[in-house]
């Protein structure tokens, strides 16, 4: 099995590279100009989804691709991030002036950026915006990096079912939308596969257009501990973004299981106190979709259209970074025949509860 630790640690990017923009409509940003008259470097941009960098999950993920592309294509990194209850109009704005500044690809981490993608694109024929998440808006100059999140959250689902002692494990989605609904699918048909008495407890943060599900650690938080708690659960998976930490952090406080999203959590440094409680994370390699997307563009091949990573190209997986985990030999033997069978096709895993 792949084991995906790349994204360990959340850095500060290099004072040289960072600039305060507020221009961009968002909390801050980075970018690099050229200021001596000689030719700017290539620069490529990112801008965060909710939550911001700093979430141990998915946007530092994009965080972590944007970072290699600097250090191994030479590139400048600009970074923009979100503001609390900001509309349409601010990622319009946002990626406007990133375009503006010249960062080629330009990339919307979160399918929150589609509809001011799909405005911004056709402005900028000679850029390529990349979006995370997303196939509804397309485009000449548009890669939507998309995932099978469904395919590892069934793994998750069996190593959940295995390690459960109670019977009863928990699903946190952060805000009932269909990209977490495929989370919520893979993880039950996974734990239902393999024990069909098993129960699956399922809560939503939030509903849209609140997205502080997101955002918001308290509400994973007291989510996690109702299932702990009431719902006798003995693992929960959260797929919440950042207010996945309070989830984690729960079961840490109940010596319960937690399994995490999008990065390898275990090796997060923000979620180090909680560590032992982490039993895997289901990941998805947003860092190689953002950094082989900003090299197509640096190699003059810009990628554009569906680019679709999963478990039959290492896009997605499941974790394998606690110790505790790789001891459990039956877990591991069962995750890895699952994985097979869905590569081979042998199982289907659902998109939709």
């Amino acid at each position: 099995m792949r084991r995906i630790t790349r994204i360990a640690t959340v850095g500060i990017a290099s004072a040289a590279l960072a600039l305060s923009a507020t221009a961009c409509g968002g909390k801050k940003s980075s970018d690099t100009p050229s200021t001596d008259g000689t030719k700017a470097a290539a620069s490529a941009a990112i801008a965060y989804d909710i939550g911001g960098r700093g979430d141990q999950s998915f946007n530092d993920a994009a965080y972590a691709g944007l970072k290699k592309a600097e250090t191994d294509l030479k590139i400048k990194g600009a970074e923009a991030e979100p503001t609390d209850g900001e509309g349409e109009a601010d990622k319009v704005q946002r990626l406007t002036e990133l375009a503006r500044k010249g960062n080629n690809p330009v990339i919307g981490v979160g399918f929150s950026y589609a509809p001011a993608i799909k405005k911004v694109a056709p402005k900028f024929p000679n850029t390529t915006f990349g979006i995370i998440d997303d196939t509804s808006v397309t485009g000449a100059n548009i890669a939507n990096l998309v995932f099978n999140e469904e395919q590892g959250s069934y793994l998750a689902g069996v190593a959940a079912a295995k390690v459960s002692k109670t019977g009863t494990v928990g699903f946190i989605g952060g805000v009932e939308v269909p990209l977490i609904k495929k989370f919520e699918a893979g993880f039950t048909q996974g734990v239902k596969d393999t024990n069909p008495n098993a129960k699956v407890l399922s809560a939503y943060l939030t509903q849209p257009p609140n997205f502080d599900g997101f955002s918001k650690p308290d509400l994973g938080k007291a989510a996690a501990q109702g299932q702990l708690d009431a719902g006798g659960a003995d693992v929960v998976y959260a797929a919440a973004g950042l207010a996945g930490s309070g989830a984690i952090e729960a079961a840490a406080a109940k010596g319960k299981w937690a399994i995490g999203v999008d990065s390898d959590q275990y090796n997060q440094a923000g979620l180090a106190k909680y560590k032992d409680a982490i039993l895997t994370s289901v990941t998805k390699d947003v860092s190689d979709s953002v950094f082989d997307l900003i090299k197509s563009v640096q190699d003059g091949k810009p990628a554009t259209g569906e680019i679709r990573y999963g478990l039959d190209k290492d896009g997605v997986g499941l974790a394998d970074s606690n110790p505790k985990y790789k001891e459990m030999t039956d877990v591991v033997a069962a995750v890895e025949k699952a994985k097979a069978d869905i590569i081979a096709k042998k199982i289907t895993v659902k998109t939709a509860p």
